[in-house]
């Protein structure tokens, strides 16, 4: 009997594993690159095929976690629609040997996408117990070059600039002027900026002590919160 019950458990295991990645591959060419989101960038793609989004979501959503729309990850945060995670990550247009700050570690689902992209992933995130459970769930899955700490996005981390690109997955009303000492000449941020019901995702390239900003999409996020600092 105890075999029995082995083997059953095993092969539930395994047919649910096999549900996930045929929901996964589903995702990616109805919601990646398809007609209208057409996401190019091969890398980012193969990453969005291969990270597995149910592990970064709470076990009640897990048969939503692969569907066209953010979730709730709790303490009032989300995590972002397939689409749009694909879409940042393809603007900061990611090579092997990057060095990653991003703002808003969340659920840590858009860290282990840039983790398969990138040399180096450092990830902030405000709400303490989000950022264990972030931390956590990235060591058990193997992604063993990101670092999450608990801590307010305003500030960045300093001590491990500078970063080839910073991604924000929070808005503040301004883009706080730490982030952009932090950016390496030439460096690439994806970042929401706005009030909660108007806000714009904008590409930013430093130049220099200027940005050229760019608006690439509306969206909505979170607000960023913390202590507001110099901003830009």
């Amino acid at each position: 009997m105890a075999v029995l019950l082995m083997v059953t458990w095993e092969a539930n295991v395994e047919a649910a594993g096999d549900v996930f990645a045929k929901a996964r591959q589903r995702m990616v060419d109805e919601q990646i690159t398809a007609p209208g989101r057409n996401i190019q960038d091969a890398r980012v793609v193969a990453a969005m095929r291969e990270v597995p989004r149910h592990e970064f979501v709470p076990a009640g959503r897990r048969d939503e976690a692969y569907d066209d729309h953010p979730l709730p990850i709790g303490h009032n945060q989300t995590i972002s629609q397939p689409f749009i995670v694909a879409f940042m990550t393809e603007q900061l247009k990611p090579k092997p040997g990057d060095k990653v700050l991003e703002i808003g570690t969340g659920s840590g689902y858009q860290a282990a996408v840039l983790a398969g992209l990138v040399a180096e992933v450092y990830s902030i995130e405000i709400v303490d117990e989000l950022a264990r459970q972030a931390s956590a769930t990235l060591q058990r899955l193997g992604y063993t070059n990101v670092q999450v700490r608990s801590g307010d996005g305003y500030g960045g981390w300093p001590e491990k600039a500078p970063f080839d690109s910073i991604m924000v997955t929070c808005a503040p009303e301004k883009v706080p002027r730490a982030l952009v000492e932090q950016l390496k000449e030439g460096g690439r941020m994806v970042i929401p900026v706005g009030e909660m019901h108007d806000q714009t995702l904008y590409l930013m390239e430093k130049r220099g002590e200027a940005l050229e900003k760019k608006a690439v999409l509306a969206v909505r996020f979170v607000p960023m919160t913390g202590k507001i600092t110099n901003q830009r």
